[in-house]
């Protein structure tokens, strides 16, 4: 059913959104499973190409532990944005239409004004939060930081790290709660609708706040799946990434009226 308007809606205009249960992330899993076998070989070089392009970025920084760090989870801060093309699949696929890679990047440009907008919001968030990691770094850890294996190591044996740990959790998961709570349905809204990209920040925000428990779930689910990702050296993102970009267009289609 529908939600009661609320403080934001008194305030902007937004669409109205709905109440959902905590089921329906496994059914927008379903739903996006459906949507990649059905476009299979455009959904599959999008898991392909950034796949690709997240294994280059964790290469280059496997000597910057803060920097490795950094870029898995600020992958997860840019994931709705590099999704985008897949929203656009499942878009069309909604409407009877089948097209390929080429197809859904040139789907991009109906609103490319507030996508691109958003996406220096998506940005500025990612260099916020490298910077930030390198601080974090810089005055709580203890001990050798000339590679991954030896931070590893460092964070599980010491004691001291155990500051460093907690404010980097707090500090991420603060972060990530901002970037998710105004960017979980935003662009697929973006692609779907004539709005700014303000106005869609606002509705994902409204959105995640009207279905607080099924939305955190939700973000749960797409974490550990990014996670499995990145644990298989993004072997598992090729289907993984897809997967949750598909879903996310049914997350947005089924929260927003």
């Amino acid at each position: 059913m529908d939600k009661p308007y609320g403080s934001l809606e008194q305030h902007f205009d937004l669409p109205k959104i709905r109440t959902v249960g905590h089921d329906r992330p496994l059914q927008w899993l379903r739903a996006g499973w459906r949507d990649l076998r059905e476009n299979l070989g455009a959904s599959l070089a999008y898991g392909i190409l950034l796949s690709a392009i997240g294994y280059a970025i964790l290469a280059y920084a496997a000597d910057r532990p803060y920097l490795f760090i950094a870029a898995i989870s600020g992958f997860m801060l840019i994931g709705p944005l590099a999704a985008a093309g897949l929203y656009e699949l499942s878009r069309r696929s909604e409407e009877g239409e089948r097209i390929g890679f080429l197809g859904s990047l040139r789907g991009l440009a109906r609103n490319a004004d507030s996508l691109a907008f958003f996406g220096a919001f998506l940005a500025i968030a990612l260099l916020a939060w490298e910077r930030l990691s390198a601080i974090l770094f810089a005055l709580f850890y203890r001990g050798d930081v000339d590679n991954v294996t030896n931070f590893v190591a460092g964070v599980l044996a010491a004691n001291d790290n155990l500051y460093f740990v907690f404010a980097y959790l707090m500090v991420g998961a603060v972060l990530a709660l901002v970037v998710f709570s105004l960017s979980a349905i935003a662009i697929p809204m973006l692609l779907d609708r004539d709005t700014d990209a303000f106005t869609a920040a606002m509705t994902s925000l409204r959105a995640v706040q009207v279905n607080f428990d099924t939305m955190a779930l939700w973000a749960l689910l797409l974490v550990a799946m990014i996670g499995i990702g990145f644990a298989t050296m993004m072997i598992g993102m090729v289907i993984l990434l897809p997967l949750a970009g598909h879903a996310t267009w049914h997350a947005y289609r089924e929260l927003v009226r």
